[in-house]
């Protein structure tokens, strides 16, 4: 096996293995990362990786807003779901004008809640 393939098994096993709690802080940290790639590209430039690195960070996004359950969630589970939609149409907005000025916004409300997320994971394994 070479050092790749050893790598990404490791890696995939990981995510797999991985509690619930830290999967979420993986995914906040992945669009945190796609936005700066994002805000590192030349946005007017249509040749440029902007459009790309904004849909997999919208993408995350989407997939946080739908993996939330309502019915147990309650309030908690309705401002998630507010600050997401907020973000997936600052995605939208900086699409629509090729301008990364729209992820600033949404990269505060993420850092927000990694923070909130990192807190939450270390008191749990405190508690365990």
């Amino acid at each position: 096996m070479d050092h790749r393939a050893a790598a990404d098994a490791y890696r995939h096993s990981s995510i797999e293995n991985a509690p619930p709690i830290k999967i979420v802080r993986m995914l906040y940290e992945g669009a945190l990362r796609f936005i700066a790639r994002a805000e590192a590209e030349d946005a007017g430039d249509p040749r440029s990786e902007f459009l790309r690195f904004v849909g997999r960070a919208d993408a995350i996004v989407t997939e946080l807003r739908l993996a939330l359950d309502h019915s147990v969630g309650g309030e908690i589970s309705a401002n998630l779901e507010a600050l997401y939609l907020f973000c997936e149409d600052e995605f939208a907005r900086a699409g629509l004008e090729r301008s990364s000025e729209p992820l600033a916004g949404v990269k505060r409300v993420l850092e927000v809640l990694l923070d909130a997320w990192q807190r939450v994971e270390v008191e749990s394994t405190q508690a365990a």
